[in-house]
């Protein structure tokens, strides 16, 4: 199984953007897929998750209330729609997905399965 994530992009501050992450291969198996950044300079951190079978979200302080995470089982596919970018949600995206459900959810050791990233870029 391979993750492919897209939707990248330049966009104003205030804008808007939405990322598909795409499971190749054969059915999306993970039980809990998630959307890390990495900005220039810092260490990737945890953007948000979802628990594929039950559909419940979690979300850092940082995005909570302006990013939302979703999937379409039908299309093996977890969405991460941002809106009211600010510049600092300029990152390297990247989806993951872990086989687990666990409370350790932002942590990305729990994560076995990367894509290889999508540029955001928010000007101001």
């Amino acid at each position: 199984v391979q993750l492919q994530a897209s939707g990248g992009g330049l966009v104003q501050a205030g804008g808007s953007l939405r990322l598909s992450c795409v499971a190749s291969g054969r059915t999306f198996s993970s039980r809990t897929v998630g959307w890390f950044r990495q900005a220039p300079g810092k260490e990737r951190e945890f953007v948000a998750t979802i628990r594929w079978n039950s559909g419940s979200t979690y979300y850092a302080d940082s995005v909570k209330g302006r990013f939302t995470i979703s999937r379409d089982n039908a299309k093996n596919t977890v969405f991460l729609q941002m809106t009211s970018l600010k510049p600092e949600d300029t990152a390297v995206y990247y989806c993951a997905g872990a086989e687990y459900v666990s409370p350790t959810y932002a942590n990305e050791r729990l994560y076995d399965l990367w894509g290889q990233g999508t540029q955001v870029t928010v000007s101001s």
